[in-house]
């Protein structure tokens, strides 16, 4: 079983990113995220109300951090500490070696590459640092832009669930993606 630690938190440095711990200071970008109907489309969740749900989420992401149960970093360019999006390693199964990949950006940062980089960055320290043996991403199926960036990064689809998740009045479908380490 693998030994997990987010203590020190780990920051992480690509060439124009700086993917940071989530704070209390962070809560009315991350009110946006979890409010704003475009940046929800896919993901299948009740929208933010209040700026009381936006400081309820940092408290929780940072509850699964200091119980080394997943780890959650806001995304930002190098040189402003205003966080664009975030991007997660939860889930996780230390006695199978695998986590799930989550990650959010606002919609006026969309096709500058910068979730390419973001994630390129976290499937390495998931792989290398964390040891993982595999990364998972669920999926809505319509979401096409996530789709390619998984397969842009050699997830596979693993699974097909239909209309196995029932969220505003509907059934919707739900497709996994997977990654292996590098060998």
């Amino acid at each position: 079983m693998l030994t997990i630690t987010f203590k020190p938190f780990p920051e992480i440095q690509t060439q124009r990113l700086l993917l940071r711990e989530i704070t209390v200071l962070d809560a009315n970008e991350i009110f946006f995220l979890r409010s704003d109907k475009e940046v929800l489309k896919y993901i299948d969740k009740p929208p933010a109300k209040t700026l009381d749900d936006a400081l309820e989420f940092i408290l929780r992401i940072n509850t699964l951090k200091e119980n080394n149960q997943g780890i959650n970093w806001a995304i930002t360019i190098k040189g402003s500490d205003i966080l664009i999006g975030n991007i997660c390693l939860w889930n996780i199964k230390p006695e199978h070696h695998r986590a799930e990949v989550g990650y959010v950006l606002h919609p006026q940062h969309h096709g500058k590459g910068i979730m390419q980089e973001a994630i390129k960055a976290v499937l390495d320290y998931g792989f290398q640092t964390l040891q993982l043996h595999s990364i998972e991403a669920n999926v809505n199926p319509a979401n096409t832009s996530s789709i390619k960036l998984l397969v842009r990064n050699n997830f596979v689809r693993e699974a097909y669930f239909r209309e196995n998740y029932f969220f505003n009045n509907q059934f919707l479908d739900t497709a996994i993606y997977s990654l292996l380490a590098p060998l």
